[in-house]
């Protein structure tokens, strides 16, 4: 089996055993749903509901209000009990479209559908956009977008990211298991806005079940292959799984359509399925819930707005209170204060463990050892650019390559120090990004 890969990574422990071989089991929420109004990169959508309107599922409730935007659909059917100021799981207050389930999910009729043949290209991006269909592997950007390059006709690679290298989560992999053949059709969509592009299916060598079941999906198909990549972190990030599965590099001042490549995650990939193929728009994804903590580690197929109580509770409840719960895995995941807040479209997993190994660390004076930079997949050297970070020494930090920093938290893991590299590098990075906006 083939071994492509990227320079620098880690293997840290996956955890994926406490979920993997759990079978997608639909949630159906019971409390009020909270729309957020920003799910995703860009303006918030805007209301085109009002309080005491009754709402079905499937049922347009926000635009978007920009051309970096994207729509929101209710996915219960229901009464829109406010429009307000609601709790995320960032800790921000967003302002939110708040329905009540009247528990009887009536929906819309679907938009009407044709082969895949008869279909524009034009027609495939207006369809993604109006589903509101945005990167459902964490970076939220509005998909229609990214299918829309500036020069279509140099994209050469459509690759489905199947790597899911963040240990704990297993919703792509279900996903993959158990419907492959709508991540198929999801590329097979991406393919017709590409005349001169191949298709590949990229997933880590830790899923053997995967690989062989998408080599036996597509072994007559003439622009699609399946590439198996070493198992490393962070294998699915976007510019080492371009670089893994092709050999081309970009760096941060690119978009990897400017490497001829067009990138997906597995969810976002389906979510495309569904809005061409079947008419729907963007309503639902799985979510891992997993770690020591929960009962029943399980993945879920959750309708957006869902409140995390509720994916807790089906999950079993807590075994043991957890000391630490993040939202995402815990590399490139961040800590949550309160269950209390609504999935989202970029909600991939709810991790709950029984020890906070990094609240216990104690950070110690550099050793100069270089294991920092040895693991970097950004071929930086972290130890230096976090000493211009926390010194606000901007220029140093940029002259340095700072911005090509991917905060994948390599860096941090393998210090023997205990610093919290990763952190620093992120907050001058944000710092900058904003500089740079004004």
């Amino acid at each position: 089996m083939a071994r492509l890969t990227f320079i620098g990574g880690i293997h840290p422990y996956d955890g994926k055993n406490l979920s993997k071989n759990k079978r997608i089991r639909d949630v159906l929420p019971k409390g009020d749903l909270v729309y957020p109004l920003s799910q995703h990169i860009g303006a918030p959508a805007v209301p085109i509901v009002k309080e005491g309107d009754r709402v079905l599922t499937g049922q347009k409730i926000a635009d978007a209000a920009a051309f970096v935007c994207a729509p929101i659909y209710a996915t219960v059917s229901g009464t829109v009990k406010a429009i307000e100021p609601r709790r995320v799981v960032t800790g921000d207050n967003v302002m939110s479209i708040v329905v009540e389930n009247d528990g009887k999910y009536e929906e819309t009729d679907p938009l009407p559908v044709k082969e895949l043949s008869a279909y524009t290209k034009e027609e495939i991006i207006e369809r993604v956009k109006e589903a509101g269909v945005v990167g459902m592997g964490g970076a939220g950007f509005p998909t229609f977008i990214k299918l829309s390059p500036k020069n279509p006709e140099k994209i050469e690679y459509c690759i489905v990211n199947g790597a899911e290298c963040e240990p704990y989560l297993t919703s792509d992999y279900r996903r993959m298991l158990e419907e492959p053949e709508k991540v198929l059709d999801g590329l097979r969509i991406m393919l017709k806005l590409f005349d001169k592009a191949q298709g590949i299916i990229a997933i880590e060598d830790n899923k053997p079940e995967c690989i062989e079941l998408f080599r036996k999906l597509t072994r007559n198909e003439t622009r699609i292959s399946v590439k198996a990549l070493k198992t490393k972190y962070p294998q699915g990030a976007e510019r080492q799984i371009i670089y893994a599965t092709t050999g081309r590099a970009i760096h941060s001042g690119k978009l990897p359509a400017d490497a001829g490549c067009i990138v997906d995650n597995v969810d976002t990939v389906v979510a495309i399925c569904h809005a061409v193929m079947e008419g729907k728009p963007l309503m639902e994804r799985i979510v891992t819930v997993t770690g020591d903590a929960i009962a029943k580690p399980r993945n879920f197929k959750v309708r957006i707005g869902t409140n995390y109580h509720e994916l807790i509770e089906e999950a079993g409840g807590f075994k043991e209170q957890p000391v630490k719960v993040i939202s995402g895995g815990p590399m490139m995941g961040f800590g949550i204060f309160d269950l209390d807040v609504p999935t989202t479209k970029t909600a991939s997993a709810l991790l709950c463990l029984t020890k906070d190994d990094v609240s216990a660390m104690e950070p110690t004076a550099c050793i100069n050892c270089g294991k920092c930079v040895e693991v970097c997949p950004g071929r930086v050297v972290p130890k230096l650019l976090a000493d211009y970070a926390e010194n606000y020494r901007e220029e140093e930090f940029l002259k340095n390559n700072g911005m090509e920093c991917c905060e994948c938290g390599c860096c941090s893991y393998v210090c023997p120090a205990k610093r919290t590299l990763t952190q620093s590098i992120k907050s001058m990075r944000k710092m900058m990004l904003a500089k740079k906006k004004k």
